[in-house]
């Protein structure tokens, strides 16, 4: 089945199309849908003039069409896809993107934007000046801007104002007399508290309107404008709309909702789970079936069955009993002659005692009318009556992550959701926090507020355990508690247990309900305090876990032998390369000194974490220390990070090393370990030069004869670095890359990732983007698990590359300048000059060449297709062969084409040999951005 593509440039699958006028029959028999179109309507919509023989060109167009569409249809068979039909065509698509986004029109957020996403540009847009094209043009524009306006409502009713004001200023910027669209603006404004800017919008939109189309607004927004001005309740987000993640629990509480006589349901979870909200969605809910409903609040401190008192005011009557028998049988008569009544009685774990017997009188009770009773409480209720009536019970925990990242926008929820446990009031806090450029490892101040209120109605003695149970983090082992307070903790963690900070997972084992429950107390400990309590935790902790034991070393700051070996077998077992770096800080700042093993440790670990200039200053200064063969050879050859650019990013810190190895490679003559990694390190470093293949290949002959699979990846990345001697070698590269695989998989993280960048870079250049495809989806998939920042730096640069070659030319030229922009301030020099502009060309050609943007090492190739034409000749001759890197073949296009900008048959002769090897290859090698096919360089 072909899909075709008419939101944008047309497209037919993967058929390469022809010219104008055979798109345009193409485009023509789309516009129809599937009906016939006569051969003379399609020549008088080809031609103002038709030419002699048009209609015999009409039918050689839809020859080729057919031939392009249906590539496997045998000879002289009919085409089932473009038909013949009386004296005229149908294209029997089923697959057109136009008519997938009609259909969807009505869906949901998540469906408007996956129909949105089908828009790569205007509809028909090269065939805007057919006549023929105008009307479905324009017809689906409208649906498009319809769209857009309908996305904007739905994202609106989840309470996403703050995105659709955004949005829809982007919308009105082309199309100002889109009255719907100010109203949805205005009204997003108001919501995200903004009542002057709506007020704004309201007014600008009375001069659009009367500014385009000579009109005054329409009663929807007049209305609107009234309403902001009286700041109507209808404005704001309904709660049950605003309600995220929580149909389940909704349904449930209607499942209590009584066909006759009393439903009672009690609503349990801890502050800020959502508990009111849920209370409140319900009563949205039910008042819209016609029940009326009435809200009491149990506060502390109030007088007797104050909720009771609140409820029966709000029906209208007045409370007056003489005594508590007739004031319970007043409240019943009140409420129950208000049916069908819904009783919200908010926070009842603060209720007084006769408030809860006035429940109980209810349960009690048989009743003529339907009363539904709906309580909310963080603990469950101790009265026996409340239990034999056998309340529907809707225990709240956590939002769920796909709810979170409703709430605050997919960016950040997985962290989000984490660190608050889904509880919508910390979610929503710290979501505000991130929005306004908070850390979002910190605790919003709201957060710490109700917090520490919450936690000031605990003992002294309470608090100091908790204080003290932060300092082991999230997870509490009670008796590591005990041995830290120095006494029993057994009451003290019963009142938080109770209090809602901490739950029991298990017999001596507690862990607090939040991590922002755990950080905002461990906050309010002195750094005096907490260190002396992390020293103390050390001291007591049992030998085995040497992470535990190094993280509270290390915050402790502790100074001795014990901490340094703790530290440093900590940090060479730890698989994030950042929290390694920490490790290896502290065990150095813990030695007191600089010791070549930490250094040797810290190095490898700050190049995995994506600091590579500080890697090299820390590795010369390891190199400086080191005494003897031994201990350089120990230096060197323990820095296997590998290495998939192969422009070096720092020829003189190589240099250093190339020769401090070379110079004690004589000590190590057989073939053994040290050896191999020295020689693997001397082709690594010396990478584009093509020269040191000989050392990689012995390095790896020896890792074979090892039996080293470690010592084999590092070897076959070595010989990687010098398989670019000349072009076409992307299969000797694949070949690597797929072994390398095999040696790293599921044991040498970076390694691995390593195997499948070099794939995505063959892959590229041997034209199989589905399978480089899946290959970068491997390493980004890695990298996140494993904390690897600089693999999406070349992820993204293919991303672009990706978009380059579809066509999507404005798309990847933005990609572009976003991966050359995190290139900046990593350390990979190699990369960050004259890459940026080397895509631009591969994108939009030599003619927008500027020699004055940064084309770093590359300006002297690119300056032939801009300079005068004897300038460009000679400085073309004057070319080297230029180093044996992955821009090889890219560098050799450049001089095909300088030489056909010149006219000149040398430098075409030049270019032809350098790229014949890669005839069959995209110039794509790089993994970052594609010139095309090698053959449209070639001579002939």
């Amino acid at each position: 089945m072909v899909t075709f593509g008419v939101l944008g440039p047309l497209t037919a699958g993967s058929a390469r199309l022809g010219g104008p006028k055979q798109r345009a029959v193409l485009a023509r028999l789309l516009v129809a849908r599937r009906r016939v179109v006569p051969v003379r309507t399609l020549v008088d919509d080809l031609w103002e003039d038709p030419p002699d023989g048009a209609v015999g060109t009409v039918q050689t167009f839809v020859g080729a069409l057919r031939k392009a569409l249906e590539p496997d249809r045998p000879p002289r068979t009919p085409s089932t896809l473009l038909v013949t039909e009386g004296a005229g065509y149908a294209l029997l698509a089923t697959d057109v993107d136009a008519w997938r986004f009609e259909e969807v029109l009505g869906g949901d957020l998540s469906v408007l934007d996956g129909a949105l996403a089908l828009w790569r540009g205007p509809a028909y847009a090269e065939f805007a000046d057919f006549h023929w094209a105008r009307a479905e043009i324009d017809r689906l524009e409208e649906l498009r801007l319809v769209a857009v306006e309908r996305r904007a409502a739905a994202a609106l009713a989840l309470g996403r104002s703050a995105e659709v004001v955004a949005d829809l200023r982007a919308h009105l910027a082309g199309h100002p007399w889109r009255e719907k669209a100010w109203s949805l603006l205005a009204l997003a404004l108001y919501r995200e508290g903004r009542q002057g800017d709506a007020l704004g919008a309201v007014r600008e939109a009375r001069h659009a309107l009367v500014e385009n189309l000579g009109v005054d607004p329409g009663e929807e927004l007049r209305a609107l404008e009234s309403d902001i001005l009286a700041q109507a309740p209808r404005l704001l987000l309904s709660p049950e709309s605003s309600l995220v993640g929580r149909a389940a629990e909704l349904a449930l509480l209607d499942s209590a909702v009584p066909a006759a006589g009393l439903g009672f349901a009690l609503v349990t979870g801890e502050a800020g789970v959502g508990k009111t909200a849920l209370a409140t969605a319900f009563t949205e809910l039910l008042a819209g079936r016609g029940w009326r409903t009435v809200w009491a609040r149990c506060q502390e401190d109030a007088p007797v069955a104050w909720p009771w008192q609140q409820v029966v005011e709000a029906l209208g009557e007045e409370l007056v009993a003489a005594d508590r028998f007739q004031l319970r049988l007043s409240i019943l008569s009140t409420v129950e002659s208000a049916a069908p009544v819904l009783v919200v009685l908010d926070d009842l774990h603060q209720a007084d005692q006769e408030t809860l017997a006035v429940l109980a009188a209810f349960t009690g009770r048989v009743l003529s009318g339907r009363v539904l009773i709906v309580a909310t409480s963080r603990s469950a209720v101790p009265s026996e009556a409340l239990a034999r009536a056998e309340p529907v019970r809707v225990q709240l925990g956590g939002l769920d992550a796909e709810a979170v990242a409703a709430l605050v926008g997919p960016r950040d929820a997985r962290v989000i959701h984490q660190r608050t446990g889904g509880n919508p009031f910390y979610v929503k806090e710290l979501g505000r926090l991130v929005a306004s450029g908070g850390d979002l490892g910190s605790v919003p101040v709201g957060v710490r507020d109700v917090l520490r209120h919450r936690l000031a109605g605990l003992p002294p003695e309470a608090r100091t355990v908790l204080h003290q149970a932060s300092v082991l983090g999230r997870a509490v082992e009670v008796d590591l508690l005990a041995a830290l307070a120095g006494h029993d903790v057994l009451d003290a963690l019963d009142l938080a247990i109770e209090a809602g900070f901490v739950v029991e997972v298990a017999p001596g084992h507690a862990r607090f309900t939040h991590q922002l429950v755990r950080d905002t107390l461990y906050e309010d400990v002195s750094l005096t305090r907490r260190a002396r309590w992390h020293a103390a935790v050390a001291e007591a902790l049992p030998p085995g876990d040497v992470q535990l034991l190094a993280h509270h070393h290390a915050l402790a700051g502790t100074r001795s032998p014990e901490a340094v070996r703790a530290l440093a077998e900590a940090a060479a077992g730890n698989r994030a390369p950042r929290e390694a770096v920490r490790l290896w800080r502290a065990a150095l700042a813990a030695a007191g000194s600089e010791r070549l093993d930490l250094l040797t440790g810290l190095v490898r670990a700050l190049a995995v974490s994506g600091d590579l200039e500080g890697a090299r200053e820390r590795r010369s200064a390891a190199l400086r220390l080191a005494e003897g063969p031994a201990e350089v050879a120990e230096v060197i050859g323990s820095f296997d990070v590998p290495g998939i650019w192969t422009t070096n990013d720092d020829p003189a810190h190589s240099a250093e090393l190339v020769a401090a190895a070379e110079r004690v490679l004589p000590a190590f003559p057989g073939p053994t370990t040290t050896r191999a990694r020295l020689l693997a390190m001397i082709a690594m470093e010396d990478r584009g030069t093509g020269a040191r293949l000989g050392e990689a290949r012995e390095a790896e002959a020896t890792a074979r004869a090892l039996g080293d699979p470690e010592l084999l990846a590092f070897a076959l990345n070595a010989r990687f670095m010098h398989t670019f001697h000349r072009t076409g070698l992307a299969p000797d590269r694949a070949a690597i890359g797929r072994e390398l695989l095999e040696v790293a998989s599921g044991r040498l993280v970076t390694h691995e990732v390593l195997g499948h960048l070099v794939l995505v870079q063959a892959c590229c250049a041997l034209a199989d983007f589905g399978t480089a495809d899946q290959h970068a989806a491997a390493a980004d998939e890695l990298a996140q698990r494993h904390d690897l920042p600089l693999v999406g730096l070349f992820t993204d640069w293919y991303a672009a590359l990706k978009l380059a070659a579809a066509g999507k030319k404005a798309e990847a030229d933005s990609a572009y300048r976003a991966a050359a922009d995190r290139v900046r301030g990593t350390g990979m020099w190699g990369m960050e000059r004259g890459l940026l502009p080397l895509a631009l060309l591969s994108l939009h050609g030599s003619s927008t060449v500027d020699l004055t943007d940064d084309w770093g090492p590359h300006l002297d190739w690119v300056r032939p297709l801009a300079l005068p034409h004897d300038e460009a000749v000679q400085a073309a001759r004057a070319l080297p062969d230029g180093p044996a890197d992955l821009l090889t073949e890219v560098r050799a296009c450049l001089l095909a084409m300088a030489a056909t900008r010149l006219r000149d048959d040398e430098l075409a002769e030049r270019a032809h040999a350098l790229l014949l090897p890669a005839k069959d290859e995209l110039v794509a090698g790089t993994g970052l951005f594609t010139f095309g096919p090698v053959k449209d360089y070639l001579r002939g």
